[in-house]
């Protein structure tokens, strides 16, 4: 005769992120397994997740030596041997994005940066809106080249049964059971090529998490979100759909959620119903790291952050992993040899920076508009200021540049229309508050 135990979930304590379960047994008469649990009793498990979100091509490094792949690689390999010399467990998730931003990757579908995380050996990705500026067959040709998982629960087929991605994995370490979900935003064909995407339906994220988590829970000992949903601190998410916070709130059960898309960095962990949620930035920037502990069935949050890589104020540089730099040099070299063509010079910044474009006029977005309105003979040519993506800075102008700050080879659309109907959108547009998310 076993006690078989009813697990049944409270909330977690909001200030600690720990979880207790269960919190109430179902003595069943039964001649079953007398194992509780898969985990040992008062064994103490480490598991520490690292993470990264938003890659946006940048597989080599910038113009001032920061990020780059090859250093993230060193800077993981390092954290890696740490965390096992402790004991430990390590879980590398990205969560997308990892397309589009630099002309080298775009151009190349993106080979290079899969390839690259395939031989860092991340664990699982969740699939971003930008996944979407390239068609699923693409998607699909880029997974082989990482070799890891590509997930998301709410993308589902349009036409059939099934998803495109699985909806979640499950990792053991020793005997403890880690599972992993994906969640993608709703807004992916506002947010990318919508021809892309024109087989598939998004579900709204909550209602897929709704739905999955409390079944996924009956099995894990720790339940992971990956999600390219953004994090919009008291669920301030505007034209946005909802993101990471509201995920939290009005989801019980879920331990963490390594978030991306909305591209800030939480230097401190957000807690939320007893989630922990985290955000590693954008373009490989920063490696995050949180460590756990669990113990009886008690997950406990001991530690979180945010790691450069190379970032010009690091005090610390990080040698690149020799192996990988030599395999990524020809996808860079092969991606020059077209797109280091002069077009001109600028004596000048051209302003496309995020966090001025977005907010206010700047030069960059006149000389765009200036551009669009010539070249058309109209009245009047608007610039979307989230689809401007980097400055044009003074120097040698070439057809990189260009592609820095255009990447996504949109049409410009031609339209008459009334004063009447285009009063409201100037009343409405400028200043305006910051544009919607990526």
């Amino acid at each position: 005769m076993t006690l078989i135990p009813l697990r049944i979930y409270g909330k977690k304590n909001s200030l600690t992120g720990v979880r207790m379960r269960p919190i109430l047994s179902l003595a069943l008469f039964l001649c079953l397994s007398p194992d509780l649990y898969a985990y040992t009793k008062d064994k103490v498990y480490k598991l520490t997740v690292l993470h990264t979100n938003d890659h946006h091509g940048r597989f080599w490094t910038n113009r001032d030596g920061e990020v780059g792949l090859a250093a993230r690689a060193t800077l993981i390999t390092q954290l890696r041997e740490e965390v096992v010399r402790a004991g430990g467990h390590v879980l590398l998730l990205d969560a997308g994005d990892v397309n589009t931003g630099v002309p080298q990757s775009d151009l190349q579908d993106a080979e290079p940066d899969f390839r690259g995380m395939g031989h860092i050996g991340y664990d699982a990705m969740a699939i971003g809106n930008h996944e979407f500026d390239k068609p699923l067959e693409t998607i699909f040709r880029q997974r082989d080249w990482a070799g890891f998982p590509f997930i998301s629960a709410n993308i589902h087929y349009k036409a059939k049964d099934g998803r495109p991605f699985p909806s979640h994995i499950t990792k053991e370490f020793d005997d403890l059971k880690v599972t992993v979900f994906g969640l993608t935003t709703e807004d992916t064909p506002l947010k990318s090529n919508p021809n892309n995407s024109k087989d598939v339906v998004f579900v709204p994220m909550l209602e897929e998490a709704k739905a999955l988590v409390p079944v996924l829970r009956r099995d894990a000992d720790v339940l992971v979100a990956v999600t390219h949903i953004g994090h919009y601190p008291e669920e301030a998410h505007g034209a946005d759909a909802p993101g990471d916070v509201t995920l939290a709130r009005k989801v019980d059960g879920i331990d963490l959620i390594v978030g991306g898309h909305s591209q800030k960095p939480l230097f401190a962990p957000d807690l939320q119903n007893g989630t922990v949620i985290v955000q590693a930035h954008e373009w490989g920037k920063y490696v995050g790291r949180v460590d756990f502990e669990f113990l009886n069935g008690k997950l406990t949050l001991k530690k979180s952050e945010l790691i450069p890589v190379n970032l010009k104020d690091s005090p610390v540089k990080i040698q690149p992993d020799a192996y990988l730099e030599a395999m990524l040099r020809p996808f860079k070299e092969k991606g020059d040899s077209t797109l280091l063509i002069e077009l001109g010079t600028a004596d000048a910044e051209f302003v496309g920076r995020r966090e001025v474009v977005r907010k206010q006029e700047t030069n960059l977005g006149n000389l765009l508009s200036r551009a669009y309105h010539e070249k058309f003979n109209a009245d009047l040519a608007i610039s979307n200021s989230g689809g401007i993506r980097d400055s044009i800075y003074p120097g040698k102008v070439t057809y990189e540049t260009v592609l820095m700050v255009l990447p996504f080879g949109g049409e410009v659309g031609v339209a008459e229309v009334s004063g009447k109907d285009l009063l409201p959108y100037l009343e409405h547009s400028p200043p305006g508050p910051e544009a919607s998310r990526r």
